[in-house]
């Protein structure tokens, strides 16, 4: 771990740009940034929770264990806090988090942070608009599973790794089959299935991990008609 000089970092959220100059001095001081490789784990479900987790940069999933089978439930790409109603709703993490590529984590004390919404209400109301962001992005994401076919849901997230993730056509898919599957709430067998008919009705190219949106209009077409 090392020290975050907080006031000189150009990848500071939203509501950190809020904090005056004593805040964002205590917040250097309860701060560490931490480098993570692609597979590390950087929070483990069920753990004490005693930190915010915010990355800074990099690429990270967010997966729980359930009764049955894991599930993916969502692609955090920087710079984002990590699920903040986990954060503050119990003390120990409902969630692990796992690096997709190289990333930057600062652990934060959520004490401090806490005493930042206390006293600083430009930066509780950055942090409320995270937390309805997220909210928002929940809610479409149930909508979807619950109302959309398997292949809808795939073409779902190729366009959210096209246009959310890489903002291009053309990409490396930082997850694995199996991850997909678990991404959509379908079985492996499924979505290594839609994406070769994907690739052989020429609405992607795809070479191994590397896929071109080559007709993004009929994609978009499937995603909405699920």
């Amino acid at each position: 771990m090392e020290k975050t000089i907080c006031k000189f970092c150009n990848l500071k959220s939203a509501a950190a740009k809020k904090l005056n100059e004593d805040e964002i001095c205590a917040l250097g001081n309860n701060c560490a940034e931490v480098q993570f490789k692609t597979g590390d784990i950087i929070i483990k479900q069920d753990a004490l929770s005693t930190n915010v987790v915010y990355v800074k940069s990099g690429l990270v999933k967010i997966h729980i264990k359930g009764p049955i089978k894991e599930r993916i439930r969502k692609i955090i790409k920087a710079p984002a806090y990590l699920c903040l109603p986990s954060t503050f709703g119990d003390k120990v993490n409902h969630f692990s988090a796992t690096a997709l590529e190289d990333t930057s984590i600062c652990f934060i004390d959520v004490n401090v942070f806490k005493q930042f919404i206390y006293d600083n209400g430009d930066f509780a109301y950055q942090i409320i608009l995270d937390l309805s962001k997220g909210e928002l992005q929940n809610f479409h994401s149930c909508l979807n599973n619950a109302q959309k076919q398997n292949i809808g849901r795939v073409a779902d997230a190729i366009l959210f790794f096209a246009n959310e993730i890489y903002n291009s056509n053309s990409f490396t898919l930082p997850i694995s089959r199996q991850d997909l599957a678990d991404l959509t709430g379908i079985t492996r067998e499924s979505a290594s299935r839609i994406l070769t008919d994907f690739h052989n009705e020429k609405i992607l190219e795809i070479d191994s991990r590397k896929i071109t949106v080559v007709n993004e209009a009929l994609l978009r077409q499937i995603s909405e008609k699920g």
